[in-house]
């Protein structure tokens, strides 16, 4: 589950003064319920390292790839029962009113 606040949604000082608590009382609910597993915030674009391998060579280059999307402000591994279970719990997350939550599966080979 990628967490991903769209800077052109109002984000008030009143959403600031209430977020962290809303945020922590989703981490509790989903951690009691066990589909919670791992989380943080990530550093924003700016600070990531793009790592690839051209003909042998690595290329190493600072920043985020340019994109029209919003970029992921967080991240939680959840393990639920299936995609209905991950979109109700993505739903009440408190980001979800200002911006997005990606759902993407782990692929188990």
């Amino acid at each position: 589950m990628l967490v991903c606040r769209d800077a052109s949604i109002p984000f008030g000082p009143a959403d600031r003064a209430t977020i962290g608590d809303d945020v922590r009382a989703w981490v509790s609910e989903m951690e009691q319920r066990g589909v919670r597993l791992l989380g943080n915030v990530l550093a924003p674009p700016e600070r990531s390292t793009r790592v690839s391998t051209r003909s042998g060579d690595v290329i190493i280059e600072d920043g985020a790839q340019g994109s029209d999307g919003v970029p992921a402000s967080g991240f939680n591994l959840l393990e639920c029962a299936d995609l209905d279970e991950a979109i109700e719990v993505s739903a009440k997350h408190p980001i979800a009113k200002f911006g997005l939550i990606e759902l993407r599966p782990i692929i188990d080979d």
